[in-house]
């Protein structure tokens, strides 16, 4: 791993343990275990910084949806839920929920680049969706962007919440939601 990455690797993981505006260049700097001025010099400002955490994620969406643009809509959405599968097992929360808790205090181009990975995810399940209806494989009566929109702040949601709950409330929600979409 390059010191960009393990930059960009710690300031993910610190602003979903802490949030964005807890976490400061000292504390990348003490964990990648180099001097803070070795982290200007890849990232001039923390919004750049931040900018580069989100634009790792939508890479990493990205590549996903490439990988299964030729799957069917189940295989899609459980591929899907796998993401979120991933943040509970590693006990962080999502980038999406962590960062809009902050999102009236980011600049400008975290809050434009937040938005734009919003709309990559949000396009991709409402696709999904609209495919897996057409092809009779989802039965849902709402617009599918509306439905994507359910599905995705459920999860965003249970994520967090079944931190206080229970664990299998997190297992029981994505159950319930593919239950709901596969039933006539």
């Amino acid at each position: 791993m390059t010191t960009r990455d393990h930059i960009i690797q710690t300031a993910d993981q610190l602003i979903r343990a802490k949030g964005y505006n807890a976490f400061s260049f000292v504390d990348i700097a003490n964990v990648v275990g180099i001097r803070k001025p070795s982290i200007h010099h890849y990232f001039p400002r923390k919004t750049d910084l931040g900018v580069a955490v989100i634009e790792y994620h939508i890479q990493q969406l990205q590549k996903i949806q490439k990988a299964f643009a030729v799957k069917c809509a189940v295989e899609k959405l459980d591929r899907f839920f796998l993401i979120y599968d991933d943040i509970k097992k590693h006990n962080k929360v999502c980038l999406v929920g962590s960062l809009t808790t902050d999102y009236n205090t980011l600049d400008v181009e975290v809050q434009d680049k937040l938005r734009y990975f919003s709309e990559v995810m949000l396009n991709w399940v409402t696709d999904f969706l609209e495919e897996g209806r057409c092809k009779k494989e989802f039965h849902f009566s709402e617009a599918p962007r509306t439905k994507a929109l359910l599905i995705i702040t459920n999860m965003i949601a249970i994520v967090q919440l079944s931190r206080v709950t229970e664990d299998k409330d997190f297992n029981l929600m994505k159950e319930t939601i593919k239950k709901e979409l596969l039933t006539n």
